[in-house]
């Protein structure tokens, strides 16, 4: 029979909070984490604003060396310090250097687009100017596309499968359903997911080029990033990182960990850029089929999802988002679940969004509420039906139980995962050999 999949460890780096508990209060407050970014305006960027961790620096420092920070670029400064506080979260020590692998224990940590701020700054420049020997030896680590998940792998030890993905936007979403599978077909008894993005205009300015990017609120940072409203004027970048720890239900009961959220549903797919999808736009079946065999795989009728975190970007693909969610979930505007986007509060952080907001849904599920989505008062016309399932306001939910949350990116690729609040009462012991 499939094992039974859970989270025990929640680690963040976003714009708006670094760690759990922080996380958690901006969320609940409503705390937008985008900012004026000078370097942008300097170098006429349209798009003048951003998402980026604030005084990550000195955060990185107090978890690392100054020999392990050398050899860390943006993005995998993100991901190591998200997994090591994911790590502890779910009350696991850290390993120290002569300890053995850890055979049942693995990583899937992706990325988007990958260091384009090292690429550019230091790679090209020193190889052009025929000094290629001054690039030292660690470049190739800090740049090749498996280099967060060997990073991750070398702090903690892990001796199953490590291995970075990418998948555009949908990566840190899919990280986290492939873990998912690999513990539910007996490959390991747990397993690191997530993803990650490092901040730079060489990494934004292609975005900026095809005009994707909000470009009319740079003097109002906080209101620039704009999911369903009719205002939207394009993404706001993002950058940051989110971890999971998920676990074998019955190695994490032997070991009497916390348990979040159960995983009880998880599907890839890709639409095939067919059927109106493109590069960058979304085949609509493709969309609604993932969500549907989601649901399925996790065996419960769809009236049964109480909310969702959007992947909603405050793009011309918001309303069309909300209207697959409709039809997949075969639910209308007046019964359709609570809504919201914390890209609204966060920015859009490409290949690290959907693990970011993964760990928002699950906050949200353990603490019973829903944070609210800023900057869509004028909610878009083609979906003010929905309005009253949209959480423009912050709201308790203590009732909330089962919560979906779906990822979509660039070459029409889709995830989705179903997380379930864990309840001891419901979940009782009994069930972990059933």
């Amino acid at each position: 029979m499939e094992g039974r999949v859970v989270i025990t460890g929640m680690g963040v780096v976003s714009p708006n909070a670094h760690g759990v508990d922080a996380f958690q209060k901006a969320l609940k407050q409503g705390r937008s984490g985008i900012r004026f970014i000078p370097k942008l305006q300097e170098l006429n960027f349209s798009c003048c604003i951003a998402g980026v961790p604030k005084d990550f620096e000195e955060i990185s420092h107090s978890y690392f060396s100054e020999k392990q920070n050398s050899r860390m670029s943006g993005s995998i400064s993100y991901a190591s310090v998200a997994a090591i506080d994911a790590w502890k979260d779910a009350g696991l020590s850290l390993p120290v250097d002569d300890s053995p692998a850890d055979w049942e224990t693995g990583a899937i940590v992706g990325c988007g687009i990958g260091d384009m701020e090292l690429i550019a700054t230091t790679i090209v420049p020193v190889v052009n100017s025929g000094k290629v020997r001054k690039l030292g030896s660690r470049i190739v680590e800090q740049v090749m596309g498996s280099g967060i998940s060997a990073r991750i792998a070398g702090l903690l030890g892990l001796g199953n499968q490590v291995t970075s993905n990418s998948s555009a936007c949908s990566t840190g979403t899919e990280a986290i359903v492939e873990a998912f599978w690999r513990i539910r077909t007996g490959l390991a008894k747990r397993m690191i997911a997530g993803g990650a993005e490092g901040d730079s205009p060489y990494t934004w300015g292609g975005f900026d080029s095809m005009r994707v990017l909000s470009r009319k609120f740079n003097d109002q940072p906080e209101k620039g990033s704009r999911p369903m409203s009719a205002t939207a004027s394009g993404f706001v970048p993002g950058s940051g990182a989110g971890v999971i720890v998920l676990e074998d239900l019955q190695t994490a009961i032997q070991r009497n960990a916390r348990i979040y959220a159960e995983i009880i549903g998880g599907r890839v797919n890709c639409g095939g850029q067919r059927g109106g999808g493109s590069m960058t736009s979304p085949n609509s079946e493709g969309v609604q089929r993932c969500i549907r065999e989601t649901i399925a795989d996790a065996d419960i009728s769809p009236n049964e999802i109480d909310a969702i975190n959007g992947h909603l970007t405050a793009t011309f693909a918001d309303p069309y988002e909300i209207m697959n969610w409709s039809k997949a979930l075969g639910r209308e505007p007046g019964c359709f679940p609570y809504i919201n986007s914390t890209k609204s509060m966060i920015g859009h952080c490409l290949g690290g969004a959907g693990a970011i907001e993964t760990v928002a849904a699950l906050i949200q599920l353990s603490e019973g509420f829903l944070h609210p989505s800023l900057n869509c008062e004028d909610l878009h016309p083609e979906i003010k039906a929905f309005s009253d399932h949209v959480v423009h306001t912050g709201m308790d939910y203590p009732e909330l139980k089962t919560m979906a949350k779906a990822s979509f990116g660039f070459g029409d690729v889709n995830s989705c995962i179903i997380l379930r609040k864990w309840d001891t009462n419901e979940n009782h012991k009994g069930d972990i050999n059933g």
